[in-house]
């Protein structure tokens, strides 16, 4: 616009703004550039290098990358509005590949300068460096709005993060090969012991092609079938010592072949070997047998399972006893069985078929309550009890004597004690022949009135008249004192 004076004055109009962008895709970005850094170096000497890789351990460390590059994205425009995790992706994931190259090659002599102090912590493993130094990217590339909320939109963020990186593996954003070939360069510059990649070198190509099939971290599929696990040549043993997919032989020794991944559950369902408790385990058998020789077991202990049955029945019996009756039992069963081989040609089984057969305790027990009353009846022997009574009644009067003892001796000594201070209490005789008592002096009740101490009939006869006399001269002389009164 211009003024009266014909100049141009300065526009009032507001800057054109540009809209945010709403979507997180990540731009299609060229994924083949490599840093120059991480490209092979030919060193003099020989030119041809094997360089291959554990392979478990590379796939690992490929599968960390895009997670790490999706929270470097997300932390870096959190609250941001003119810019989304898509819209950064390409300048993180350029910046990432040069930290973790510049700090993996310098990371060898690092850990052996911190190795020597006290709060130093050094990893030896490829695929602990490398996280640690994703998760230390990630860090530096937050910025202030994201650390402010960090721990208020910890759930949030977590989700975001997890959507991000699924939309960057849809979209084909980094792709598996290029990580791996980044992954194994920065794979051999921290593996300082060499135990994760061949380091062998040859002077020419063919020498290369015929180590390759031998060499012992080329890699594998696993041959069995629904397993596609890959793995180094030197981890074959290892994995198939463990492989979920992998036809092995039972456990418990049963003709069943069966996959590892199945074994536990046919162990303690299906499996014929499987541990079971005797059927009589209630009445005292604690054998425990596997399952398909029950039967069997049953008919070589069928003795001792007949006699915790006659244990149960007769409780007094001594083992003797009922040893000699679980014998007569057996020999009336192996009788009557050979009585019927005899009369129908069919095959019978073991000498002991009927009580055999029997598969519970109840059905035991019932046969042989039958059997054992068709025998006589059981002598219970009861010598040795009687036996036992006497000398049993012998401690407990013993006992019994040897505590009325010490009772008759605590009683004496009571008697004792009581006595002894009454005979402190006995005065001593004067020369005059005059005694005094102090008992007399303190309780005259307590001395014995001579009116309380029984007579004699004889006693009695001679001081009845004397009695007598004495109360006629008491009349008397009450009569005189009273005739005396009246004359005065």
């Amino acid at each position: 616009m211009k003024n009266d004076d014909g100049e141009a004055s300065p526009s009032t109009d507001p800057p054109a703004t540009t809209d945010p962008p709403t979507t997180m895709e990540p731009p299609a970005g060229d994924v083949g550039n490599v840093p120059e850094k991480i490209k092979d170096v030919k060193e003099s000497g020989p030119a041809f290098h094997c360089g291959i890789c554990d392979a478990e351990l590379l796939f690992k460390i490929t599968q960390a990358l895009l997670p790490g590059l999706a929270t470097a994205c997300v932390d870096n425009t959190t609250g941001g509005v003119f810019t989304s995790p898509g819209s950064v992706a390409a300048d993180l994931r350029k910046e990432l590949v040069e930290y973790l190259t510049q700090r993996t090659e310098t990371y060898v002599a690092e850990s052996v300068v911190l190795e020597g102090a006290p709060e130093a912590e050094v990893f030896d493993n490829p695929y602990d460096i490398i996280a640690i130094l994703i998760d230390e990217f990630a860090i530096s590339k937050r910025n202030l709005f994201s650390r402010v909320s960090a721990l208020l939109l910890s759930e949030r963020r977590e989700d975001s993060i997890d959507d991000f990186a699924h939309q960057l593996e849809i979209n084909g954003f980094w792709p598996v090969d290029k990580r791996e070939e980044i992954v194994q360069i920065l794979l051999k510059n921290v593996d300082s012991k060499i135990e994760y990649h061949c380091n062998m070198k040859f002077e020419t190509a063919e020498e290369l092609s015929l180590h390759m099939p031998t060499c012992s971290f080329r890699v594998m599929t696993c041959e069995n079938e629904g397993c596609d696990a890959r793995f180094s040549a030197n981890k074959l043993e290892k994995h198939d010592s463990v492989c979920p997919f992998k036809i092995i032989p039972c456990e418990q020794k049963c003709p069943a072949f069966l996959l590892r991944h199945e074994m536990d559950r046919h162990c303690i369902t299906v499996c014929p070997m499987k541990l079971v408790n005797c059927p009589f385990f209630s009445i005292g058998c604690k054998a425990a047998v596997p399952s398909c020789k029950i039967e069997e077991h049953q008919s070589e202990e069928l003795h001792y399972h007949i006699l915790y049955v006659l244990q149960g029945i007769y409780k007094e019996a001594s083992e003797d006893v009922l040893k000699e009756r679980v014998d007569q039992i057996e020999e009336m069963t192996v009788s009557s069985v050979l009585v019927k081989a005899l009369t129908f040609p069919f095959p019978w089984q073991k000498a002991a078929g009927r009580l055999a057969n029997a598969k519970n305790v109840r059905s035991l027990t019932s046969k042989v309550k039958d059997a054992d009353a068709k025998l006589p009846p059981l002598v219970i022997d009861t010598k040795k009890k009687e036996e036992e009574t006497p000398e049993t009644e012998a401690k407990t009067e013993s006992m019994e004597g040897s505590g009325t003892n010490e009772n008759t001796e605590n009683d004496a000594e009571t008697k004792d004690s009581e006595a002894k201070p009454r005979s402190l209490e006995v005065p001593p005789l004067k020369k005059d022949g005059k005694e005094v008592s102090e008992t007399e002096t303190k309780d005259p009740e307590a001395m014995p009135s001579p009116q309380e101490v029984p007579l004699s009939n004889k006693d009695c006869e001679k001081e009845a008249p004397e009695t007598v006399v004495k109360d006629a001269e008491a009349t008397t002389e009450n009569s005189d004192k009273d005739s005396e009164v009246d004359t005065e």
